[in-house]
C-alpha cells in the first residue's frame, strides 16, 4: 500500500480558507468604493463590503450621513443596478440626488412601518436584483440585524442601515460599523468595526467642514 503524502504545515497555512493574524496577509474583502479616498484607504478592500451589512451610526440628523453613502449609490445606478431606500424618515429630494450623480431610474423607495421595514429590506437583499439596499431602522434588534447580514450574503448586495449613535456600544453582526459625529463645526467618521481590519484605532476621518 502506498503511503499517503501529508501536507506540511506551510502548505496548510497557505490554504485560502485559513486565516492568519498577520499585518501583511489580511483576509480578502470584496468592496465597493465609498467615493471618499481617505475612508477607502482605511477599509479592507477599499470600500463598502459587498455581500455584507454596514451600519452608519449618527449622533443626530443633518451631519451628512447620507452624503457618506451617496457616491457609492450613484456609481451603482450609473451601472444600471437597483438601489432601494427602505423607510427613509424624510422624503428623498430628487433634484439633489440627481445632482449627486444618482440615475433616478434605478432608485426605488419603500414606505414601511417599523415592524415591516426590516422584513422589506431582507426580501430586497435576498432577491439578488439589487446593488444596494439602504434602510433607516433605529430600533432593529440583533436577530434582525443577523438576518440582514445573511440576506446580503445570499443576494450579494450591499446592505446599509442608519441607526442612532446610542447603539454604538451594542453588539452587532455587521461587517462594517461607522460612526458619524460633529466636532468643532466639522463632520468626522470613525471606524468602529471592520471585518478584516486588525485594528480600529485609526484617527477620525474628516468628511467636511
Amino acid at each position: 500500500m502506498n503511503a499517503i503524502a501529508s501536507p506540511n504545515l506551510a502548505q496548510v497555512l497557505d490554504h485560502p480558507g485559513i486565516w492568519r493574524r498577520s499585518a501583511d496577509r489580511q483576509p480578502r474583502v470584496r468592496a465597493l468604493s465609498t467615493g471618499w479616498t481617505s475612508l477607502d484607504a482605511k477599509l479592507p478592500g477599499g470600500g463598502w463590503p459587498q455581500g455584507a451589512l454596514s451600519e452608519i451610526l449618527f449622533e443626530h440628523d443633518g451631519l451628512g450621513e447620507l452624503d457618506l453613502v451617496m457616491p457609492a449609490l450613484a456609481a451603482l445606478t450609473q451601472e444600471h443596478r437597483r438601489v432601494i431606500f427602505v423607510a427613509p424618515p424624510y422624503l428623498p429630494y430628487a433634484p439633489a440626488l440627481a445632482a449627486a450623480g444618482v440615475d433616478l431610474r434605478f432608485l426605488h423607495e419603500i414606505h414601511a412601518g417599523s415592524t415591516e421595514a426590516a422584513w422589506s429590506m431582507e426580501q430586497c437583499l435576498r432577491s439578488g436584483c439589487c446593488g444596494a439596499v439602504v434602510g433607516w431602522l433605529p430600533d432593529i434588534d440583533y436577530r434582525s440585524l443577523r438576518r440582514l447580514q445573511l440576506a446580503a450574503e445570499t443576494g450579494d448586495a450591499c446592505a446599509m442601515i442608519f441607526r442612532p449613535a446610542t447603539h454604538a456600544e451594542q453588539n452587532s453582526p455587521a461587517a462594517l460599523r461607522l460612526k458619524v459625529s460633529n466636532s468643532d463645526e466639522a463632520t468626522y467618521v470613525d471606524v468602529l468595526k471592520s471585518r478584516g481590519l486588525l485594528t480600529t484605532t485609526a484617527p477620525l476621518l474628516r468628511m467636511r467642514a
